[in-house]
C-alpha cells in the first residue's frame, strides 16, 4: 500500500487523516496549504483541478472530496466493520455523511471563524449567533438520533460517526448543553485514540496558521 494524504490538518484533510488513523493505515501526510502557494499550484491542479483539499493518492488512484475519501478508505480497508456490510446500513452511512455536509458544515465553520479563529476585532457576533440559530434544528435531529444508541447505526462506531463528528468537531467548544445526547456522542467519538491523535495535529496546524490564511478562508467561502 502506498497512500498519501494531501492537506494541512486544519483543513477538511482532518477527516481523511482521522479515517486513516482509525484504520491503522500506513500513509504519508503531505501538509500542503490552501491557495496559490499550495493547492492552486500548477502541479497540484493537475491532480485536483478544483484546487481544494484534501486529496489522496492510493497507489495510483487519485481521489478528492473529504467524505468521498473517508467512505472509500473505510470500504476498502474495513468492510463489515468501520464500513458496514449490509446494504441498508451502507445507505444510512451515506445519509448521515451527506446530511452533515448539507445541514451543519457551513454553520459550524461560520461559528468557529467568528467565535474563535478570526482575530477578536474581526469577528462578527451577529454572524456567530445566526450560525448557532441555524445549527439548532439539525443538532436537535442528531441529538434524537443518538438518544437511545451509543452511535448513529447502533452499538458500534462506524464511518458515519466519524464523518459527522469530524464535521461538527469545530463546534466542540460551543454550548452543547441543549443537546446532551449529541454532546455525549461527540465526546465518545472525539475521545477515540485515532481522533485524539488527529485532533493534536489539527490543533498544531491551527496554531501555525497565519491570520492572512484565516481571512482568506473566510473571504473565499463567504463566511
Amino acid at each position: 500500500m502506498n497512500l498519501r494524504i494531501y492537506g494541512v490538518a486544519r483543513t477538511r484533510a482532518f477527516r481523511a487523516l482521522w479515517a486513516a488513523e482509525e484504520l491503522r493505515l500506513t500513509y504519508e501526510h503531505v501538509p500542503i496549504e490552501i491557495g496559490e502557494a499550495g493547492a492552486r499550484r500548477k502541479e497540484f491542479l493537475a491532480l485536483n483541478p478544483n484546487g481544494r483539499l484534501p486529496l489522496i493518492i492510493d497507489d495510483s488512484f487519485v481521489l478528492s472530496e473529504s467524505l468521498a475519501i473517508t467512505l472509500y478508505l473505510a470500504k476498502k480497508y474495513s468492510p463489515g466493520k468501520l464500513y458496514p456490510a449490509g446494504r441498508e446500513d451502507e445507505a444510512r452511512v451515506w445519509q448521515w455523511s451527506f446530511w452533515a455536509v448539507a445541514e451543519v458544515d457551513r454553520g459550524v465553520n461560520i461559528w468557529s471563524l467568528h467565535a474563535i479563529r478570526l482575530p477578536p476585532d474581526e469577528r462578527d457576533a451577529a454572524l456567530r449567533d445566526e450560525a448557532l440559530q441555524v445549527l439548532a434544528a439539525p443538532f436537535k435531529v442528531l441529538d434524537a438520533a443518538v438518544s437511545e444508541t451509543p452511535y448513529l447505526l447502533g452499538p458500534d462506531f462506524t464511518i458515519a460517526d466519524l464523518n459527522v463528528a469530524a464535521v461538527i468537531s469545530r463546534a466542540v467548544d460551543t454550548d452543547l448543553s441543549p443537546w446532551p445526547h449529541l454532546k455525549n456522542w461527540l465526546m465518545r467519538c472525539l475521545d477515540r485514540p485515532a481522533a485524539r491523535k488527529t485532533l493534536t495535529l489539527k490543533a498544531m496546524s491551527d496554531r501555525e496558521t497565519p491570520v492572512e490564511i484565516t481571512r482568506h478562508i473566510a473571504r473565499i467561502n463567504r463566511l
